[in-house]
């Protein structure tokens, strides 16, 4: 089971273009440890971070209005192409051929993550999960309970792939043993987290060995 920003594709740059736009605008800059905070969130979340540093009224309509923004923003920015994290791609491809299945978790709304996979490609997912389609996204285990249950399978036969602090403990907390790629923030070690620097070089033998080691709780030494 895959996140797809910052994970398959290096979109979190572009919601970064979004949020420091919003900052701009209100006369402020966007600090490392609000950014930070941001990274993997669902909208609500992050929009609720937003709001708080800079010291707006959190009133739901006004909310809503700006992740709104936030999306058609963003949304304009996918249409020129996201680029691939490195051997991300290349690892879809390897499993694609082998059928194994794979399921799309993100955060992202649903009408923004349908824009993404005309550049990703659907052909790799057997069923995508957005962040709008659950009762609480990430880091609430919702959506990865709600991906395994629509491949069929139990959260903890299931191999996440994440590279956020909120992502990996949406999955790790459905059950799921995380493969963490990170990318922009570092993201604590535990027993069932495999820590590997990029997805480079990783095939199916090694993929079966990290869930291995990850079922014995032998993940907590990076890679």
């Amino acid at each position: 089971m895959w996140d797809m920003d910052g994970t398959l594709v290096d979109s979190e740059k572009l919601w970064d273009v979004a949020i420091n736009e919003l900052y701009s605008r209100r006369g402020r800059v966007l600090t490392p440890e609000v950014r930070d905070a941001t990274v993997g969130g669902s909208a609500e979340g992050v929009i609720r971070i937003v709001f708080d540093d800079l010291g707006l009224d959190p009133d739901p309509d006004h909310m809503t209005e700006v992740v709104d923004w936030m999306h058609d923003y963003v949304g304009e920015l996918f249409t020129s192409g996201l680029p691939w994290c490195p051997g991300a791609r290349e690892l879809l491809d390897t499993l694609l051929a082998a059928d194994v299945p794979m399921a799309l978790v993100t955060n992202t709304r649903r009408a923004l993550t349908e824009n993404a996979l005309n550049s990703i490609g659907r052909q790799y997912f057997s069923i995508t999960v957005c962040g709008d389609e659950v009762a609480e996204g990430k880091p609430a285990p919702d959506i990865y309970l709600r991906a395994a249950d629509l491949l069929g399978f139990s959260a903890g036969d299931c191999l996440a792939v994440e590279d956020s602090v909120t992502g990996t403990a949406a999955a790790e907390d459905a059950g799921c043993p995380v493969l963490v790629v990170p990318n922009e923030v570092e993201v604590p070690s535990t027993p069932r987290r495999r820590h590997v620097s990029s997805l480079t070089g990783l095939g199916i033998p090694q993929l079966r060995q990290i869930y291995a080691d990850l079922q014995l709780g032998l993940g907590e030494r990076s890679a």
